[in-house]
């Protein structure tokens, strides 16, 4: 069975589909049941449900020193 993605608050991830601005990297601003996502271009926000975040996650680009 594989193991599931962890992902912590301030990750820097990439999605499968770019944002309108041109930008593909997000930053994780919440973890929980919903992820909210900062785009690292334009500051817009995003929220979405883990099931969704996850299917739509292609790669952690940069993983947080945070506890």
């Amino acid at each position: 069975m594989p193991e599931p993605l962890v992902y912590k608050l301030n990750d820097i991830v990439e999605m499968k589909k770019p944002h309108a601005c041109g930008a593909n990297a997000w930053k994780v601003t919440r973890v929980g049941a919903d992820i909210k996502l900062s785009c690292t271009n334009c500051g817009r926000g995003i929220m979405m449900p883990r099931f969704d975040f996850n299917k739509r996650l292609k790669k952690i680009l940069v993983v947080s020193e945070t506890n």
